[in-house]
């Protein structure tokens, strides 16, 4: 077995295989013996189909795998041995001659390797980034304890509809008639509560049902049948409101901050404008934190200037998406794909070089808290902790799932070994100057 490594362009070169016949015959010979054991060809007993039989059917077939596998794991152990990092994964070269395994001996297969460019980034306070912190306005503030304290509050009668109200309306179109029908305004946009405000108790209006509820499954809660009864039904129908609800907020008492705050950590009103203004603080934080890594990757991959083996990496998702893309869709994409690979590359140099590691504990504490904002989204803020983590462990089970996780707490001590070299000012903004700032990224 022969190996040559020829240089070609900047951080790509191509490694030439050679195999002979004393490097595959006893595996072609083992593998044969294989077939011919398992051969079941009609007139032959099992196992006693003669070897010039199976040659004959299956010999080119196996020579081309046997040499192939010996000449690609060659090709590994031979970078693995020179120590040369490569990028992506070895592919055959477009210089690869054809093969002759019908009466050929010796063969030579081509690869191609994308050699991974040396990182020399310095970094010092010289470095400077900005991190904008979201500041929390007032309606930011009254919104979120609008909504926190809508958990606790109560529906009551009103005489106007003034925003989202709950409505209590009679339904009628001449066919059908729906009694005690429930129209939630709190599901809607501004723009479709428009008709509803102002109105009262006994007010009728003119409304198409389609329109109301764009969604078959709410159309058919609302007219009270079951969605494949839909069919048929007029949607027009006259709307009378029988009854205005509108949720009231608690009363801010003892019993309140006990029912809310079982831990005590708040018990007075004060105390809950501090815990709201937290509470969004540390959404905003999140927000922050996602912006941040956005730019701090874009300064770094601008700043190592890494040169890439682009027209390699290019061939690279082609040979491994096996056609699925074209040159052209490979070409039009290729830019975003550089720099997220690229950035991918810089994390993994930040991950040895500070010895940056991720515990099975910082994963599960992560899939908990994926698993705990997913039930709050179905209306359940307080799950119990053995319900996450029973989901935890189903969240980190799934290969996809879990490697996102995994990949999600890398990126963040990396960014965090990374702010502890340079200079990171920080910055209040508005959260339409934020949104500005996220918009030019």
């Amino acid at each position: 077995m022969k190996i040559v490594r020829e240089q070609r362009e900047e951080n790509n070169s191509l490694l030439r295989v050679t195999i002979e016949e004393n490097d595959y015959a006893q595996e072609v010979e083992k593998a044969l013996r294989d077939y011919r054991r398992k051969a079941n060809i009609p007139g032959f007993r099992p196992g006693m189909v003669p070897m010039g039989i199976v040659k004959k059917m299956y010999g080119k077939g196996v020579l081309a795998e046997q040499s192939y596998r010996l000449a690609s794991n060659a090709a590994f152990d031979y970078l693995q041995k020179e120590k040369i990092d490569y990028l992506g994964d070895v592919i055959p070269s477009e210089e690869q001659g054809d093969f002759d395994f019908e009466n050929g001996k010796e063969f030579e297969f081509v690869f191609e390797i994308g050699e991974a460019p040396a990182i020399a980034l310095d970094l010092s306070e010289k470095d400077k980034m900005t991190y904008h912190r979201i500041k929390v306005d007032k309606k930011m503030h009254d919104d979120y304890r609008s909504n926190f304290l809508r958990r606790f509050g109560r529906l009551v009668d009103t005489e106007k509809v003034t925003a989202d109200e709950a409505l209590g309306v009679t339904l009628d179109n001449g066919e059908m008639n729906v009694a005690d029908a429930y129209v939630g305004l709190i599901s809607m946009s501004e723009e479709e509560r428009k008709p509803f405000i102002g109105k009262k108790v006994g007010d009728k209006m003119q409304v198409d049902i389609n329109d109301l509820y764009k969604n078959p499954s709410q159309r058919a809660a609302v007219l009270q049948v079951k969605q494949n009864e839909l069919e048929g039904i007029k949607p027009e129908f006259s709307l009378e409101i029988t009854k205005i609800r509108k949720f009231a907020e608690p009363e801010l008492n003892e019993e309140f901050f006990k029912m809310a705050f079982p831990g005590g950590n708040v018990t007075s009103e004060a105390e809950l404008d501090k815990f709201v203004d937290e509470e969004i603080g540390k959404e905003l934080a999140r927000e922050s934190d996602y912006l941040f890594t956005l730019q701090l990757r874009d300064y770094l991959v601008k700043k190592a200037a890494l040169k890439m083996p682009e027209a390699f990496l290019k061939r690279w998702l082609y040979t491994i998406n096996e056609g699925k893309f074209s040159m052209e869709e490979i070409e039009k994409d290729f830019d975003q794909f550089l720099k997220m690979f690229t950035w991918n590359y810089l994390q993994k140099h930040f991950v040895q070089t500070e010895n940056i590691s991720v515990s099975k504990d910082e994963a599960t504490a992560e899939a908990k808290a994926l698993a705990a904002a997913q039930f709050a989204q179905y209306g359940m803020p307080s799950a119990p902790d053995d319900m996450l983590a029973g989901y935890a462990e189903k969240i980190l089970a799934d290969k996809d799932q879990g490697q996102k996780i995994y990949e999600k707490l890398y990126e963040v001590k990396v960014v965090e070994a990374v702010k502890q070299k340079i200079k990171v000012t920080e910055k209040a903004v508005s959260a339409d100057d934020f949104a500005k700032l996220a918009k030019e990224l």
